[in-house]
């Protein structure tokens, strides 16, 4: 059986930032997902090298900026993720790739999912959105459908 995390990234002082977050705590109150790992993760990628280390998958929710509507909910690739990035994008996505840049040079490879929602406003609040906040269902049903891929 592969070992799989869920990885929730985003800052939850800067509201739909905050999104990997918030639904990594809503996931915890499912018993669906009592033996998946669920992450807070933070911001601080650098500190999450173990998680991509010990896991044969990783599935990584965070807001993503690609120019859709505020709301969007995109499925990525590491490799997808450049086309993706742009220069108001969240520093933890740029961070992502490098870590997982680094994660392949010591010789390990998991496979990694990135679930992001299109923010609709990063400034500072504890609260996501409404419009954000309604997505997480959403978000959370992308993640049972990933793991059921595994």
């Amino acid at each position: 059986m592969k070992k799989i995390a869920v990885l929730g990234i985003g800052n939850i002082l800067l509201r739909d930032d905050g999104v990997g977050i918030h639904t990594i705590n809503q996931l915890q109150k499912e018993e669906y997902f009592q033996n998946i790992e669920l992450i807070d993760g933070g911001t601080c990628i650098f500190d999450l090298l173990d998680i991509f280390i010990k896991n044969d998958k990783v599935i990584v929710i965070d807001s993503l900026k690609g120019g859709h509507p505020f709301g969007t909910i995109y499925r990525v690739t590491p490799e997808d993720l450049p086309s993706y990035i742009k220069s108001n994008t969240s520093l933890h996505d740029v961070q992502l790739l490098d870590l997982l840049t680094d994660i392949n040079r010591m010789g390990y490879n998991p496979e990694v999912i990135i679930i992001g929602v299109e923010p609709k406003e990063i400034c500072f609040d504890l609260e996501l959105s409404d419009e954000i906040r309604e997505q997480i269902p959403k978000v959370i049903k992308e993640v049972k459908e990933e793991l059921e891929r595994a």
